[in-house]
Order: C-alpha cells, then structure tokens, then sequence
C-alpha cells in the first residue's frame, strides 16, 4: 500500500485538494468583497451536485488507474503541465473577477442594473468571458495534473458543453443591456472558450 501512495501520488492528490480549495474559497470570499455578504449565496461556492459527481468520478479513475497502472501517474512533466494549467486559469479567472468588480456574478444578469456596465479592459480586451475561459483552463488542467486520461477528455468535452450553452444565453442578455456597443465588441474579440463564437 505504501509502494501506491508514492511521493508522486501524495503530491498529486495534495495538489489537488489545494487546488480545489483555494479556488472555491477564493471565489466566495471575492464575491463577499465585491457584492457584500448579505449579496452572497452558498452558492458562490459553485459547487453542484453534477460537479460533485465530476469531481468524484476523476479521483476513481486516479485511484483504479494508480492501483493497476502506477506508472501512469509518474509522467512529471504530464503533471507539471496540468498545474501550471491549473495556476494560468485561476490567475485569468481572478483577474477576471477583479477587473470586472460588481459587473461580475456567479448567475447570469437577466436585468440591467445602474452599477452594469460593459467591461471591456484589462483581460477583457482579449477575450469576452475570461471568467469562463479560466475555469475551462482551470477543470482540464486539474484533470491534466492528475494524469487522468479518461477525465481529462470528459472534463474538457461537459465544461465545454456548459458553456457552449451559456454563453449564447448571457450574451442575449448583455445585446439587449448594451446593444451595438456590445455587438461591435464581440465582432473584435473572441469568447475565450474554444470553438464558442
């Protein structure tokens, strides 16, 4: 049992559980700063039952495939990729929040507010939504550190699928909120999730 949980094993499993944490830990307590606490919901956390499976599902594969297959599990530079995958899309993702201030939410905005404005600076002059582009970066590269095969094509495919709906949702919104100010922008810049027009 010891031979399985490698230093390698123990670091990528660690990894992972800190990974895990500051990204929802952080992204709560950035909500409380911007919209306040009585503005924020558990819900900030964002964590859903389909996630939790997700979740669930990759550390079984990481523990069948450590069990059978230790070797797999041994390709550092596989590894080390995934966590600096991971890093790039938590640094997008809180430059993101922090550049947009209230303007971000975790729900999309159905109603213009007075404080909505259209944030078109900083990490957003290069993609639309960096928000997503870095939690798509973010759950692959999770996936990538843990050298999980299987995972790593279902994560990108379901967070793409996500997405791929959302964003055609939220951008109807943000064309009735903004109009052609918003269409001009979206004709220049990408989504920032790939193959997302």
């Amino acid at each position: 049992m010891t031979e399985i949980f490698s230093y390698t094993a123990c670091r990528q499993l660690l990894q992972m559980l800190l990974a895990i944490i500051f990204f929802h830990g952080s992204e709560y307590i950035l909500a409380i700063i911007i919209h306040g606490k009585s503005n924020v919901t558990l819900g900030s956390l964002l964590i859903s039952k389909s996630y939790v499976l997700a979740m669930i599902c990759s550390l079984l594969e990481y523990f069948v495939e450590l069990f059978f297959f230790p070797e797999l599990k041994e390709n550092w530079w596989i590894s080390n990729l995934g966590l600096a995958m991971v890093v790039v899309g938590e640094i997008i993702r809180k430059t993101a929040i922090l550049t947009a201030g209230q303007a971000f939410t975790h729900l999309i905005k159905i109603y213009h507010e007075e404080h909505h404005k259209l944030v078109t600076h900083g990490v957003y002059r290069f993609v639309r939504h960096p928000g997503y582009c870095g939690f798509f970066i973010w759950s692959v590269g999770t996936q990538i550190m843990l050298c999980n095969l299987i995972s790593t094509f279902a994560f990108a495919i379901l967070v793409w699928k996500f997405f791929s709906k959302r964003i055609p949702s939220e951008e109807y919104f943000l064309r009735q909120f903004f109009g052609s100010q918003y269409d001009e922008y979206a004709s220049r810049v990408s989504s920032g999730v790939p193959f997302v027009k």
